[in-house]
């Protein structure tokens, strides 16, 4: 069966899965390359030791990076620093420092992430790795605390969408405005949750720096995997950091391993099997700012300048934009310049390493003739942290791959993003500007759904304690994107005193004040598309749990939220042809702004063969295979974990939720 590169890369590191070659929807274990915690690796360091795991599985897999808080100095984050570095020498695991660099830029410069490797960290922007070739993924903190532990977890394989990249980009086009660009043309959820997997003639234009920039903030954009294939781009800026972790005493790799990636580089097959495709004429991209407050509003450079938007701060720093290249590009624009009068230019290396290469070239020092105002290495701002926050009124432009509102300061400022360019050119002129004048140009949409061939039919075998069939009363939540707030509100979050048939009661009070009443235990929920999106917060699911719901069945889930759920043992399955129907059935309710329809009627799940009947209709969805019905038996990774070191020769923390019949 010919597989996507997704499929092959995931194959090659899998543990335990199908028997066969994986396709969308397959659950398995990974076996991954590396794993890379920054400022959140003390708590995962709590979470391995709650497990009761003592003994990293394999340090080499591990690599520490303290990049997000590093301007706080006070005794709390010192003392958690400090841990975090005695924890890593204690165990033997690669550990950098405050003022290293950002996490994502140390794996690619310091030769962690290999063309073909499987690659993960406790950090959305993993995605950035896909750049080199490989699968780079985000994973959450109690999947990071058991690759520690067993050296793999479990993941999905998702769809993918195959991007075509065709043309040239103009001269002063960068990779961000391409990023920039496909958010704002393709912002409907078109690669929600998907692997993007570029192609085609104009990748090879493309740099390499281009490159980790469209990987990077693809995360904005939706996917959870941006590759790139491996060419003379790629095995260049290879060559060119082997020889320097060698001056360093370092081999990542070998002269072996330049012949495999040259001979024979990762590829999907030729007649992979593809969800859709989008095919951009680069050479149709012009310089875009997005926003303000997000990257699904996108205005041309030309269109924007115009307004004069005044600004007050100015930012060039974190994983996505600034690395040499970048720093050099703005220094060239502010050549002779200075920072505009009200404006403050703040400007921060991806690492030490790009620091020093900027300061080889010059750039930096330009920079700051110019006025910029230095920064460490690290994430800062970006996340919120540190100097320079955007302040109440004030309005900011910046080269990073985030601007929610309140996500860089003030929710009553605004932020737009753009590349390093119109970023330093905007820091001199005291508005959003470019360097040079642009001529606004359509750039075409062009995505096309493919037709994927349909599931075979399978059954699979059922483990000790896992329902075959669960059976209950439908309840269709009417609504997409219903985020984690209005599954458990915030007001309950951070409140210790919460037991579970408290939590049961407040069930999704911010979504329809009356569905805790209205529903009761062994119900099955059906909801919309991108269920779960929003915040982290582990208690969207667990509430579900103590309300007695067997699982969640809806059209796409927020990719954080199906992890958190099968992390704390809830069932959890995407069936959107399902969804489809239930809104024709019911799209008089649905006109009627009614947000749960309850009808009477009984859905039935089998698990055995992976369908879903109801009033008669059957559904189909990826079978479940022992990875994940043991995660629902034990209740929980961390249960699964601890059973696989030995600490426990039972299942636990089982709930009745999976009990069959009505």
């Amino acid at each position: 069966m010919p597989q996507t590169i997704v499929e092959k890369i995931a194959q090659a590191h899998m543990t335990e899965g199908p028997d066969r070659p994986l396709r969308p929807g397959d659950f398995l274990s990974i076996r991954p390359f590396h794993v890379m915690t920054h400022d959140n690796t003390s708590a995962v360091m709590s979470k391995f030791k709650a497990i009761g795991a003592r003994k990293i599985h394999e340090p080499r897999q591990l690599i520490f990076a303290l990049d997000h808080d590093i301007q706080n100095h006070d005794e709390a984050n010192v003392k958690k620093y400090r841990s975090i570095e005695a924890f890593a020498r204690e165990h033997g695991v690669d550990f950098y420092p405050a003022g290293s660099g950002i996490g994502h830029q140390i794996m690619v410069e310091r030769g962690y992430v290999l063309p073909g490797s499987f690659v993960v960290a406790s950090d959305s922007h993993s995605n950035m790795y896909g750049a080199l070739g490989a699968i780079g993924t985000p994973i959450v903190r109690t999947d990071a605390a058991a690759v520690w532990a067993t050296g793999e977890f479990w993941w999905q394989i998702p769809r993918t969408v195959q991007a075509v990249l065709e043309g040239k980009l103009p001269e002063g086009v960068t990779g961000k405005d391409v990023i920039i660009t496909l958010c704002g043309l393709y912002n409907h959820d078109e690669v929600l949750n998907a692997a993007v997997e570029f192609c085609g003639p104009g990748v090879a234009s493309l740099s390499m720096d281009a490159r980790f920039s469209i990987s990077n903030m693809s995360t904005e954009w939706g996917p959870i995997v941006a590759w790139f294939p491996v060419d003379e781009v790629t095995i260049d800026y290879l060559r060119e950091m082997h020889e320097r972790l060698l001056a360093l005493g370092v081999e990542r790799f070998s002269e072996r391993d330049f012949y495999r990636w040259t001979t024979d580089p990762p590829r999907p097959d030729e007649d992979a099997n593809y969800a859709a495709r989008i095919v951009l004429d680069l050479s149709q991209v012009t310089p875009h700012v997005s926003g303000p407050d997000t990257v699904q509003t996108m205005h041309s450079l030309a269109e924007i300048e115009k307004q004069k938007i005044a600004i007050q701060k100015a930012y060039l720093l974190s994983c996505v934009n600034s690395r040499a290249d970048d720093l050099q590009a703005a220094a060239e624009v502010l050549r002779g310049r200075k920072i505009a009068p009200g404006v403050k230019f703040y400007v921060g290396a991806a690492s030490a390493w790009v620091q020093q290469e900027a300061e080889t070239r010059g750039a930096w020092q330009q920079l700051l003739d110019a006025g910029a105002i230095p920064l460490p290495p690290s994430c800062g701002p970006c996340i919120g942290l540190g100097t320079g926050l955007l302040e109440k009124g004030e309005v900011g432009i910046s080269a990073t791959n985030r601007n929610f509102k309140g996500r860089m300061g003030s929710r009553d400022a605004q932020c737009y993003l753009a590349s390093p360019e119109v970023v330093a050119a905007s820091a001199a002129a005291g508005y959003i500007a470019g360097p040079c004048e642009w001529t606004a140009r359509t750039v075409e949409r062009n995505y096309t759904e493919l037709s994927t061939h349909g599931r075979p039919h399978e059954r699979v075998e059922i483990l000790p304690g896992f329902p075959e069939k669960i059976e209950g009363r439908l309840v269709f939540m009417t609504q997409d994107n219903v985020n984690t707030d209005a599954i458990y509100g915030k007001d309950y979050t951070y409140r210790d005193d919460m037991t579970p048939a408290m939590m049961a009661q407040v069930v999704m009070q911010n979504y329809d004040p009356e569905f805790s009443l209205r529903t009761r235990p062994r119900d099955v929920i059906v909801g919309g598309f991108n269920f779960g999106t929003g915040s982290s917060r582990e208690q969207a699911v667990t509430c579900l749990k103590a309300k007695g719901f067997p699982l969640v069945i809806a059209g796409s889930f927020s990719q954080t939220y199906l992890r958190n759920a099968y992390n704390n043992g809830f069932l959890c399955i995407e069936v959107p042809a399902l969804v489809e129907r239930l809104r024709r059935q019911f799209a008089a309710e649905i006109a009627a702004k009614d947000k749960t329809v309850i009808p009477g009627e009984h859905i039935a799940i089998d698990f055995t063969s992976g369908t879903v009947v109801w009033n008669g209709e059957r559904f189909a969805f990826p079978a479940l295979g022992s990875v994940p019905q043991l995660l629902v038996v034990a209740g929980g990774a961390e249960n699964v974990v601890a059973q696989k070191l030995g600490l426990t020769s039972q299942p636990h923390n089982l709930q009745p939720v999976v009990t069959s019949g009505d």
